[in-house]
């Protein structure tokens, strides 16, 4: 058992830059990240910030999208388009979120894919040969 004075440091050794004015975390040179990790951060990102604002309309908190991109400061027409990817068929969602697939198609393209039908944007997402699998 430790005594109360005793002190276990860990060093790992990350490096800190400014990014966009923001601070990121930078991994040692020699960090290889493992080839199962395949999710896009963008995606991730855009997929919850979508779902965080399709609450907020459904809370009654914004009437409309234009009063959203308001308050979010951002274009109209950027809102509209990512306030789509809310709309993407769960299992889309499952294998963009959960999933170590790599999306087969951009976040511009997959924005414009949550109109389809849901089988649809299964194929055009994920690859066809994630569609047959399920």
């Amino acid at each position: 058992m430790n005594k109360p004075d005793d002190t276990i440091r860990v060093m790992i050794p990350l490096t800190l830059r400014k990014k966009n004015g923001r601070p990121k975390i930078l991994p040692p040179a020699d960090y290889r990240p493992s080839e199962d990790q395949m999710q896009d951060p963008h995606i991730l990102r855009a997929i919850g910030r979508a779902w965080s604002w399709r609450r907020r309309m459904e809370a009654g908190e914004f009437a409309t999208i234009q009063e959203l991109a308001q308050a979010v400061g951002l274009a109209e027409r950027h809102v509209s388009r990512q306030l789509r990817l809310a709309y993407l068929a769960p299992q889309v969602l499952k294998r963009l979120t959960c999933g170590r697939e790599a999306s087969a198609v951009s976040l511009y393209d997959l924005c414009f894919l949550a109109g389809e039908a849901w089988a649809v944007q299964v194929a055009r997402a994920v690859g066809d040969g994630a569609a047959k699998s399920t």
